[in-house]
């Protein structure tokens, strides 16, 4: 019996150190660390490199990321794992949360709730995730997110609840 030969499937990705990115964030607003970031100046977080999402659009209080569907985005049902999706809307709802902050204040996704109406497949092709935020009192910040994709067929939708806090005050762990 003859075996089929498969192809080896490999992917190799390369990031910088996420400390500028987090020392510069403490300096500046949220709106100004996204700039920085679309103009190059600081690096974009890693696991936006590994999963290839891309920054798009940042405003005060919006944000928006694409991202291309890769079969390495594959769960066994062979479209894209919600996981995937789900990290895309919590990172577009919650910058748009970050980019309405001051320099020094600081936030957490304390929950995300995320409503999946359209399977995304490699054939899709590039989707775009879009975050707004709906509310944001002293301690909680609420937004709302959906994926569309070139059609214009929103593939699935989000809520986040973002806690507000001082990164002045916050000492972060080191390395290891």
């Amino acid at each position: 019996m003859d075996e089929e030969i498969k192809p080896e499937r490999s992917r190799t990705f390369t990031w910088d150190d996420p400390e500028e990115a987090l020392i510069a964030g403490r300096k500046v607003s949220g709106s100004e660390l996204f700039e920085k970031m679309r103009l190059g100046e600081v690096p974009q977080p890693p696991y936006a490199r590994l999963l290839g999402m891309e920054l798009f659009d940042a405003g005060e209080g919006h944000f928006s990321m694409t991202l291309l569907p890769q079969e390495f985005h594959y769960n066994p049902m062979g479209c894209v794992h919600g996981g995937i999706l789900s990290t895309l809307l919590d990172s577009v709802m919650s910058a748009a949360v970050h980019t309405a902050l001051p320099a020094g204040t600081g936030y957490l996704t304390v929950s995300i709730n995320v409503t999946f109406l359209k399977p995304v497949y490699e054939h899709t092709g590039e989707v775009m995730a879009e975050g707004k935020i709906v509310s944001m009192k002293r301690q909680i910040a609420t937004a709302e997110g959906k994926i569309v994709d070139m059609k214009g067929d929103v593939c699935a939708t989000g809520t986040a609840i973002c806690m507000l806090f001082d990164r002045t005050q916050a000492k972060p762990k080191p390395a290891g």
